[in-house]
């Protein structure tokens, strides 16, 4: 990633600690992770115990080291743990779900999320120890104050996302992606300047010991729903 202006070159290094597995163990570690991902819940019942600030930040810099675009790294993740910033982000985003829920949504979504049990009450807002405000950088901007475009940034913050929700899990903490839209009252409560927009917040924890979850929610598509298979497969 570079904010000089013009074309760098090209330098290379020899591949960084990849390792090769005998195939049983790609087997066994794929099944593994699949395994522990697939524990993962989204949960709207938060402890409020407070979670090790170096464990959320060794799980950013997880995110951090998600592919970009031109390795750009377009993203931003606003940690919040103060009470009177996650209130005022509650507030903020139950007026905007409050008129999601009475005017915007229309029906078939509405009957999209009646199994999932959601309304525009979020309390977990405040509950929770931890809220991640995750922006995607749409340019940079050079020390000189010129701009540069950053290539496919939707996909990249999407994609660091993801690594940050598993690595969150794999740090044994629960998650919820919460997404109030629109969500620009993040940039003003966290500061953010107005090239950066607010894609996801993400709700950070551990869960109440009575925690429940929708049943709908460990509901998942089979792999032949979700992947279509193009020629021969030579199996090793």
């Amino acid at each position: 990633m570079s904010e000089k202006a013009g074309p760098q070159p090209l330098q290379t290094e020899p591949l960084p600690d990849f390792r090769e597995y005998p195939v049983d163990e790609m087997r066994r570690r794929a099944r593994w992770f699949y395994r522990d991902v697939a524990r993962r819940r989204s949960v709207r019942d938060f402890d409020s115990r407070p979670v090790p600030r170096e464990v959320i930040g060794h799980c950013l810099l997880a995110a951090g080291t998600a592919p970009s675009g031109a390795n750009q790294q377009p993203w931003h993740f606003a940690v919040i743990t103060d009470a009177d910033t996650k209130r005022r982000v509650r507030e903020a985003a139950e007026a905007e779900e409050r008129e999601f829920y009475a005017r915007r949504a229309p029906q078939e979504w509405l009957d999209a999320l009646a199994p999932l049990g959601t309304d525009p009450s979020k309390p977990f807002l405040e509950e929770a120890p931890v809220l991640i405000a995750v922006f995607a950088q749409k340019y940079g901007v050079r020390q000189d104050g010129s701009r540069y475009s950053h290539y496919y940034y939707p996909e990249s913050v999407g994609i660091a996302t993801g690594f940050l929700l598993v690595a969150l899990h794999h740090a044994g903490l629960a998650t919820l992606t919460h997404t109030p839209n629109p969500m620009k009252f993040l940039n003003e409560i966290c500061g953010r300047p107005a090239r950066e927009r607010a894609t996801i917040l993400l709700v950070v924890g551990y869960p109440k010991q009575e925690c429940q979850v929708p049943v709908h929610g460990g509901i998942k598509k089979s792999l032949q729903d979700i992947s279509s298979w193009i020629g021969d497969w030579p199996i090793p």
